[in-house]
């Protein structure tokens, strides 16, 4: 793959998902090549069957290397499912060196040290992210690179899950023929795709519907506060209108969305649908009311889950930008009232719009992309951040002391010389 361009790989309950993309001269994403195929091996989020998983991911993959004319090899990976876990922790790295700022190798050597936590057993931890930082006691700091300080503290967020399902998730990857560069959980890098620098700092719940899980991402000041994975999505309600419509799974899916709706109104009292029938049976006839009555049951339980989840997190109130939706379930007609009604604020479906430049692939411009454009942004961090590191690494040869050891070098012979002009003073006192 060339170093120029990024693949994510979104590996969803639904679908699975190839998007290739580039930036472009103004740090815009442009998409050059996108592969989808059915998911067929993947239940709320976690693989269920390798064989099937990794066929989807090949024929997925193959498409997005038709599209684009890329070959790929190296992915960026989302995970998701009801085993991912949050918790809240707090750091603390104390400097050897007062005289010296306080630089991003500090706040590197923060983070590492934070994965080294303790976690329960079974589990791993997939993210680490720092939320304010303490120096010397002065709390409230986002940004503490070039301050001076001994004492530096930090508040992470850190983000576990089984080491199981990132094995098997690796697994499918590697028997794809791939190289996964790094995992990504998928609500974060949903929330890079859909959010606004300014929806982040005013307080905004993002609420991914996929098709297995219901993914939350909480923001407030700038900062992730909090994370969770609802074991429902999409799918629940095809199953519910498969069930309650007495139709195929494939009709309930299509009913679902071209004729479902969040909220039932007046004006689908006398509006009926017709679905053919089976081996030469007559047409079944089904109500849009009775259709958007099953569709809103379950999908009022799902936000329910939500708005229950917000309030647990402690930030309902300060919320200034509400809610954002996004993923394939946000397709539904008057979702937006629906969350507006449970939660008691603002919403809005999130497209994953905020980054991309103008593209012929209007296809792309829909919620349920929004985690595969996501991944590719994080990708572009990741990319930025090694890129970092080698220029660091090359501007300081091999063997060459840093500033930092300088100054210490120097602090020891000084100190050392004072200790020995010292000692031959005291004795030439002595003797005299």
């Amino acid at each position: 793959m060339n170093s120029e361009f990024i693949v994510g790989l979104d590996i969803g309950t639904t679908k699975i998902c190839a998007i290739v993309a580039r930036r472009n001269e103004h740090g815009k994403i442009e998409v050059v090549g996108i592969g989808k195929s059915e998911s067929l091996g993947v239940s709320r989020g976690v693989v269920a069957n390798i064989d099937k998983t990794v066929d989807a991911i090949t024929k997925a993959v193959r498409d997005a290397e038709d599209n684009s004319g890329v070959e790929i090899r190296n992915v960026y990976v989302g995970i998701a499912g009801q085993h991912i876990k949050s918790l809240q922790h707090r750091g603390i790295l104390v400097r050897d060196n007062m005289d010296t700022e306080i630089s991003k190798e500090d706040i590197r050597r923060l983070a590492d040290d934070m994965k080294r936590l303790v976690v329960n057993p079974g589990d791993r931890i997939i993210h680490v992210l720092p939320q304010e930082y303490i120096v010397d006691n002065e709390a409230g700091i986002k940004d503490p690179v070039g301050m001076a300080g001994i004492r530096l503290e930090a508040n992470f967020h850190i983000i576990t899950g089984q080491i199981s399902a990132a094995q098997n998730i690796r697994k499918c990857v590697d028997k794809a023929g791939l190289n996964m560069v790094d995992m990504i959980l998928e609500p974060l890098a949903s929330s890079s795709a859909v959010l606004s620098e300014e929806e982040k700092e005013a307080g905004v719940a993002l609420v991914d519907v996929g098709g297995g899980t219901t993914d939350i991402a909480i923001f407030q000041d700038g900062i992730i506060r909090h994370t969770y994975v609802i074991p429902f999505g999409g799918n629940v309600i095809t199953d519910d209108i498969k069930e309650g419509c007495l139709v195929m799974r494939n009709q309930a899916e299509i009913l679902k969305l071209r004729f479902g709706s969040a909220i039932a109104d007046a004006s689908m009292d006398n509006q009926i649908v017709s679905i053919p029938g089976l081996r030469g049976r007559d047409a079944k006839e089904i109500s849009v009311r009775n259709l958007s009555n099953i569709i809103n049951a379950r999908m009022e339980e799902i936000l329910e889950h939500v708005d229950s989840e917000i309030n647990i997190s402690g930030y309902k109130s300060k919320l200034i930008a509400g809610v954002v939706i996004t993923g394939g379930g946000a397709q539904l007609k008057n979702l937006v009232q629906l969350v507006e009604y449970i939660t008691g604020l603002d919403a809005r479906i999130g497209l994953p719009i905020e980054h991309l430049a103008p593209v012929k692939l209007d296809t792309v411009k829909h919620p349920m992309y929004s985690t595969g454009v996501g991944l590719i942004l994080k990708g572009y961090e990741d990319y930025d951040y090694k890129h970092e590191r080698q220029v660091l690494e090359v501007s300081q040869p091999a063997g060459e002391e840093t500033v930092e050891e300088k100054k210490d070098r120097k602090k020891f012979f000084g100190s050392f010389f004072e200790n020995a002009k010292n000692f031959f003073t005291e004795g030439v006192d002595e003797q005299l």
